[in-house]
């Protein structure tokens, strides 16, 4: 069990740290240094494991090219962009919409149906994330407004999309294209990081590079590439032949939680009234949602049938 809140409490040191990281260098060149370093360690990993050369299918390379787009480049890039502006702890709890954004885009994409109780749970879930989205920091404001929310709100948004849509991508590149899983991501990364890299380049200040502090850049840098690209993906992998993926879905919700407390620590983050009404909100809408998953599971178990969990 220890190993689950490990884990979740790795996924928000990630937040904390590419938080510092921010201070001390441009946030597309964050993205492609650390995607760069990620997918050539894990494409070298995967060609010494194999010991052969590896051919993929057309259609394969195109969802790789596709999930680079969205899992790496789109997802990284409105994250680090957001994160400048927003504390870690608000960018980490925005993250959540994942499980509901997931479940809708499953509903449009892969036509999995929904009953009555999870549509509660889905509109609880995202009026939710309304209290938190409406209490705005000075900081934050400069990023410019949209209507009612701001732009880093709205970038780390679209970054949550990107990111389901990206996990989406990879379970078809495994499960139709039988691509394995560290091929796909790597080459993604490899992809996404180079996107990202010519992105700098345009818009960043290369003088000679972004990065105002190497040595703290550099530390944040591996350590994100050694925690999110290969410790926390693992060990999500391990802990879902253990663990339902519903209770994974449940304890995630530690996430923001850990977060705020590194955020604390660290750079001094202070939550606010608006982030423990929206975290209420958020848990209710996912015990309602998730109240499906759990006697499908038991029905699964009661007729012998073993379903196979991928994380979304």
């Amino acid at each position: 069990m220890w190993l689950v809140f490990l884990l979740y409490a790795l996924f928000a040191s990630v937040f904390t740290v590419s938080k510092e990281a921010l201070h001390h260098a441009s946030p597309f060149f964050l993205v492609a240094s650390r995607m760069l370093i990620a997918g050539i360690i894990m494409l070298l990993y995967q060609i010494i494991k194999e010991k052969q050369t590896f051919h993929l299918k057309k259609s394969a390379w195109l969802k790789i090219t596709l999930l680079a787009l969205f899992n790496i480049y789109f997802t990284n890039v409105f994250e680090f962009w957001g994160l400048q502006y927003l504390t870690s702890f608000k960018t980490c709890f925005i993250y959540s919409l994942s499980p509901f954004v997931s479940a809708f885009l499953s509903y449009l994409l892969l036509q999995e149906s929904l009953t009555t109780k999870k549509w509660v749970g889905l509109v609880v879930g995202f009026c939710g994330f309304i209290p938190i989205l409406m209490n705005q920091t000075a900081h934050e404001e400069i990023g410019g407004h949209l209507w009612l929310f701001s732009w880093p709100e709205l970038a780390v948004c679209a970054a949550a999309v990107s990111s389901v849509y990206g996990w989406i991508l990879l379970r078809q590149l495994v499960q139709q294209e039988g691509t394995p899983p560290i091929l796909a991501n790597s080459l993604s990364m490899l992809i996404g990081g180079t996107i990202a890299l010519f992105h700098s380049l345009y818009v960043e200040e290369w003088n000679p590079i972004p990065v105002s502090n190497f040595q703290i850049v550099i530390e944040c840098t591996f350590f994100l590439v050694i925690i999110s690209n290969m410790i926390c993906y693992n060990l999500m992998g391990y802990l879902l032949k253990r663990f339902s993926a519903t209770f994974m879905s449940f304890a995630g919700l530690t996430t923001p939680l850990f977060t705020a407390l590194f955020g604390f620590f660290m750079h001094g983050e202070l939550t606010t009234t608006s982030f423990w009404i929206s975290f209420l909100f958020v848990c209710f809408g996912l015990v309602v949602f998730y109240q499906e998953e759990l006697k499908k599971s038991k029905g699964l178990k009661t007729t012998g049938t073993h379903e196979q969990l991928v994380p979304t």
